[in-house]
C-alpha cells in the first residue's frame, strides 16, 4: 500500500512531473502533465498533492465544475495515484479563506520542486495569468507498489 512518502519519492525522482486528470464529460477525461508536489491543504490541513494551473485553462474550468481530480506520479514502472476532492486557491477562487494567495501559489510551486530568482516577478506573472493553486486531498492513494 502506497502512502504520501512514496508519492513524494516518485515525484522527486521525475522532477515532480505528474499526470493531472479531471472528468471532462461522461466517458471522457481531461489529462495533462504538470509539476505537482506533496503538501497539506492550508485550510483543513488534510494531506494531499497540489499543482499550480493557468487561470484560463480548460483544467481549471473543469475543476470548478467537477470538484475532484486524480494526480499520477511515476518513476520507471512504479506509479502512485492520489485522488480526491479539490480546493482551489487563486485570485478567482478561495479568496474567502483569507489566505495570502501569492504565498499560497509560491508554496505549491516550491513543493513541486520549483525555484525562482525573483519572487516579486514570479508573483506578478502568476497574478497576470490568474494562476490558481489546486490542492487534491489524498482521499485515496493507489499504486503498483511491489510490482
Amino acid at each position: 500500500m502506497a502512502d504520501l512518502d512514496d508519492v513524494h519519492r516518485l515525484g522527486a525522482a521525475e522532477h515532480f512531473l505528474a499526470v493531472f486528470t479531471v472528468a471532462a464529460r461522461p466517458g471522457h477525461v481531461h489529462a495533462s502533465v504538470v509539476n505537482a508536489g506533496v503538501i497539506t491543504d492550508p485550510i483543513d490541513w488534510n494531506p494531499g498533492v497540489a499543482a499550480v494551473v493557468g487561470g484560463d485553462s480548460r483544467k481549471l474550468k473543469l475543476l470548478r465544475q467537477v470538484g475532484r481530480a486524480a494526480v499520477v506520479f511515476r518513476h520507471g514502472w512504479q506509479w502512485a495515484s492520489v485522488s480526491g476532492a479539490v480546493r482551489l486557491i487563486g485570485p478567482d477562487d478561495g479568496v474567502e479563506f483569507g489566505l495570502d494567495v501569492p504565498e499560497t501559489v509560491r508554496s505549491v510551486f516550491r513543493s513541486a520542486g520549483g525555484t525562482h530568482d525573483d519572487w516579486d516577478e514570479f508573483d506578478r506573472v502568476m497574478a497576470a495569468e490568474r494562476r490558481c493553486a489546486v490542492f487534491v486531498e489524498a482521499e485515496r492513494i493507489t499504486s503498483n507498489a511491489g510490482s
